[in-house]
């Protein structure tokens, strides 16, 4: 898909959760459309089907975890690929909070020892921050069982069921989970108080063919984005996000919301990319992944030219990234 006359076409691919919630309310609002953009928004089970839908061009962008570009980019990825991924950043989304929930027998590190601990993926994902907040309780990755699940939502209903003892969580999940009775052992901010989790995402060759499309959907995320940052669109909002994930009780969505507009736990302002939160990443990475690497170059995966030029756009006077970018 590309542009059609005087309105462009992109699919996008997305994980499930309450980040979702400026795309949302730009769909609700027409925001797309009057950026000259028709979106369709899809979720993914896991970030290896994602990844694999994207690069094989079933989907023009992604709504995925900074890690995951690296991964593939680097070759370090859950599935072997047969081209070059040529994939590349062009817009922040979050920093996000990782939980690590527990079933409600958990109540130490210790007592996760010989347990199933539920991963979207063993070297891609979030799965190298359980591993950090692993060995800083004196436990290894061989002292656990590790199971490849999915998404959140596949997470969650395997630590639901029993099947896993626990596994890392992001809202709206984290919070139901606890109005279940389970508990948080552990935030990520604890270990890693600045982490880029998720950013937006193309291939090199379809933004370069399809600069409208691409300048269209930054402007109408960043439309969402405003919207929801506004105090006075707080109650509408939480209808759009209950309208669209039903999963979330009413009683818990005042909390989900908080959490999301918080940048150090959720949406980052103006969509800006963190660079000390991606090298933490990348750090993390180079501890973790196979075949091993040391990854230092954030602009080898970021181009932000045209988000810093619909940034322009809107405010003449603004640079382009935020002062904590």
């Amino acid at each position: 898909m590309g542009d059609s006359g005087n309105v462009s076409t992109a699919r996008l691919i997305a994980f499930p959760g309450a980040p979702n919630l400026p795309i949302f309310a730009a769909q609700a609002l027409g925001f797309f459309e009057r950026a000259s953009l028709d979106l369709t928004l899809e979720t993914t089970p896991s970030s290896s089907v994602q990844m694999q839908r994207l690069i094989g061009g079933q989907f023009e962008l992604a709504a995925t975890a900074f890690d995951n570009v690296v991964a593939y980019q680097e070759s370090q990825g859950a599935v072997e690929l047969p081209e070059d991924p040529d994939l590349f950043v062009f817009m922040g989304a979050t920093r996000i909070e990782l939980s690590l929930v527990v079933a409600p027998q958990v109540r130490s590190f210790g007592d996760l020892r010989g347990r199933p601990l539920a991963l979207d993926a063993l070297a891609t994902g979030f799965a190298f921050v359980l591993y950090e907040m692993l060995e800083h309780a004196g436990l290894s990755i061989v002292d656990c069982e590790l199971k490849t699940v999915g998404a959140t939502p596949q997470r969650w209903q395997s630590l639901r069921a029993g099947e896993a003892a626990a596994t890392l969580m992001i809202e709206p999940f984290t919070s139901i989970a606890i109005a279940q009775g389970f508990r948080v052992l552990e935030s990520s901010r604890e270990r890693l108080p600045r982490y880029q989790g998720g950013i937006f995402a193309a291939r090199r060759g379809w933004a370069a063919a399809h600069r409208g499309a691409l300048r269209a959907f930054i402007e109408g995320y960043l439309d969402g984005l405003s919207w929801v940052y506004d105090p006075a669109n707080r109650d509408e909002a939480v209808e759009i996000l209950l309208r669209r994930m039903p999963a979330i009780e009413p009683a818990v969505a005042p909390k989900v919301i908080a959490k999301l507009l918080t940048p150090d736990t959720g949406l980052t302002p103006d969509g800006a990319v963190d660079r000390e939160g991606m090298r933490t990443v990348l750090s993390l990475r180079s501890r973790y992944a196979s075949p091993t690497k040391r990854l230092e170059a954030i602009d080898r995966y970021l181009d932000l030219s045209e988000y810093s030029a619909v940034r322009r756009a809107r405010d003449p006077r603004d640079a382009g990234e935020s002062p904590r970018a």
